[in-house]
């Protein structure tokens, strides 16, 4: 049986095909196409120092193909293309053939660790003690993880291994380079590495030294990661590390409804998830003592509050993120599930809410015996909003009892599990 020549572990490529494609298009003889360095100057493309860029990222990936990396990316070239382009084409070209052979992520992300690390060196930073440094400068980072960086500088130096960013598969440190390492205000570049990231939250985590570089180790090698709150704050002016925050419904009048606007929004600019109720609202058709009016119920108001949502997104980073809770007996209660529908007046639906119900054992004991249930108005049974349990059957089938549902309808069957 024909036995497959050996590779190259640090190209990953059989040597035969490294020496056939090295004798024509990659061999060290520069093309006519021309690349601007960082310093503007501009010199030949040569296609044998791509490859070996390339092929310094493939120690142990058996399975790649530097080669075929670097003849991809000089055919997606153009004269005077800078550096910064020609890298992350190269990144590009790697991440496109993930789907054929999955170490090529593996790949993708060594070239976009690399890139990274030119771009933190390009701000003149080489060490971790440097990046905070300069983030707190430029008022990214709070004098408290300043002042202890600054004094024990030497120690978090050294506990850095830049080595563990070969743990990173392409889309993960992709979302890290896009959405977790500080930028640049001005000049939009990161001014951390990824494993400077881990050790700045580590540290802003910690109250020791110690503590911090045996959570920097835990962070590094991926065996915990924290919330995405605290991934974006720690350490920085603005230490919001909370994931979700549940708050109550607004009270049935314009100004607690308008104030809770705002609650959303402040919560989500600093990268919170929202829980919302809404079951102390009005429902449609409900008098207007005021005006002698009748109100639209709560879908108007949770289309203003999807709006907010998605213009204020959390912290700049990825879209805001809320969910509205309607308790079941609310009169709204079709309209409400109707939100997240795709056809219909889209005027009453809400493509950025996330939608959820609260479910009464009483109302499940209703469908199971296809019994009707009643829906009501908030404004005339305001005691149903803070009852649960016994409490909220007793008045609930008071409620009944008095005539005061709005209307009533059949659930639709369904079996226990």
């Amino acid at each position: 049986m024909h036995q497959p020549e050996p590779r190259d572990p640090q190209i990953g490529v059989n040597p035969s095909q490294d020496r056939a494609i090295g004798a024509s298009a990659i061999a060290d003889t520069p093309t006519a196409m021309r690349v601007r360095k960082r310093s503007g100057a501009y010199e030949l493309v040569d296609v044998g120092k791509i490859v070996r860029a390339v092929g310094r990222c493939c120690s142990g990936l058996q399975n790649v193909d530097a080669n075929r990396v670097a003849i991809k990316t000089i055919s997606g070239l153009y004269d005077g293309a800078t550096t910064q382009e020609l890298d992350q084409l190269s990144i590009q070209t790697a991440a496109a053939f993930i789907a054929e052979e999955p170490e090529y992520s593996k790949l993708a992300a060594r070239l976009l660790a690399t890139y990274v690390d030119k771009e933190v060196r390009g701000l003149d930073i080489h060490s971790f003690s440097q990046s905070v440094a300069a983030g707190q400068e430029l008022g990214l980072i709070n004098d408290r993880l300043g002042d202890m960086v600054k004094t024990h500088a030497r120690k978090l130096n050294d506990a850095i291994v830049d080595q563990r960013n070969n743990l990173f598969e392409y889309f993960g440190l992709r979302t890290v380079y896009d959405r977790y390492l500080l930028k640049h205000p001005a000049k939009r570049l990161v001014v951390e590495t990824p494993q400077y990231f881990f050790m700045r939250v580590a540290c802003a985590l910690s109250e020791t030294v110690h503590d911090a570089i045996e959570l920097y180790r835990l962070f590094s090698t991926l065996e915990y990661i924290p919330s995405s709150p605290t991934l974006f704050n720690s350490g920085t002016r603005h230490e919001q590390l909370s994931s979700c925050f549940l708050l109550d419904s607004p009270k049935d009048d314009l100004t607690s409804i308008y104030a809770r606007y705002g609650d959303v929004a402040q919560l989500s600019k600093f990268s919170g998830g929202i829980g919302l109720a809404y079951h102390r609202v009005r429902a449609r058709g409900s008098l207007i003592t005021s005006t002698n009016g009748h109100s639209n119920g709560i879908v108007p108001w949770l289309k203003t509050l999807d709006a907010s949502v998605a213009a204020v997104n959390q912290g700049g980073k990825r879209k805001g993120a809320c969910c509205v809770y309607l308790e079941t007996w609310h009169a709204d209660m079709d309209e409400f599930l109707e939100l997240r529908e795709n056809t219909g007046d889209e005027s009453r639906r809400t493509h950025n809410l996330n939608l959820a119900n609260w479910v009464p054992d009483l109302f499940m004991q209703r469908v199971e015996a296809s019994q009707d249930w009643s829906l009501f108005d908030p404004k005339d049974v305001p005691e149903l909003t803070d009852l649960y349990g016994e409490a909220f059957e007793a008045a609930y089938l008071a409620a009944e009892a008095a005539g005061k549902a709005r209307r009533r309808s059949r659930p639709a069957t369904c079996t226990r599990r």
